[in-house]
């Protein structure tokens, strides 16, 4: 038998819709991780985007477990001298809560281009209204 090593020109990818309400962050964000790297099907090759586009709704209602809301802290470096720059979780989500979702997905992918071209495949909007409708996307149920 010869294996076969599908290519991005031998399929389409699809389009799902994650609805992020009363979902644990991260779980919802290990969920659409598998999918966009194209893990959730038996033709994935780990060298080639395989994955499928992922629109996450509702980003603002997404549930942080325990102590999570005021303990986690998002930290990056301004690149100048003591440019550490640190916020929490709570103040995110009430500024940006796609980005909650986007960091948290982000850092499950590969860290590499074929990483970064996943991402672009990622669509977050804090509530319920996108402008994807003619993709048609499906609705992904994720597990709880």
């Amino acid at each position: 038998m010869k294996t076969i090593s599908f290519r991005k020109s031998d399929q389409t990818p699809e389009w799902h819709l994650v609805d992020a309400t009363d979902q644990t962050l991260g779980r919802l964000a290990s969920q659409v991780a598998t999918v966009l790297r194209g893990k959730h099907k038996p033709t994935f090759t780990p060298h080639e985007d395989l994955g499928d586009h992922v629109i996450v709704i509702n980003a603002s209602k997404v549930r942080l477990t325990g102590n999570k809301l005021k303990d986690k802290m998002y930290r990056h470096h301004t690149g100048f001298i003591g440019g550490i720059k640190e916020i929490s979780a709570e103040k995110l989500m009430e500024k940006d809560p796609t980005r909650l979702i986007t960091f948290a997905v982000t850092g499950m992918l590969p860290k590499t281009k074929l990483g970064r071209a996943m991402a672009k495949k990622l669509r977050v909007y804090a509530d319920g209204n996108h402008q994807h409708q003619s993709q048609k996307p499906v609705a992904m149920t994720l597990t709880k």
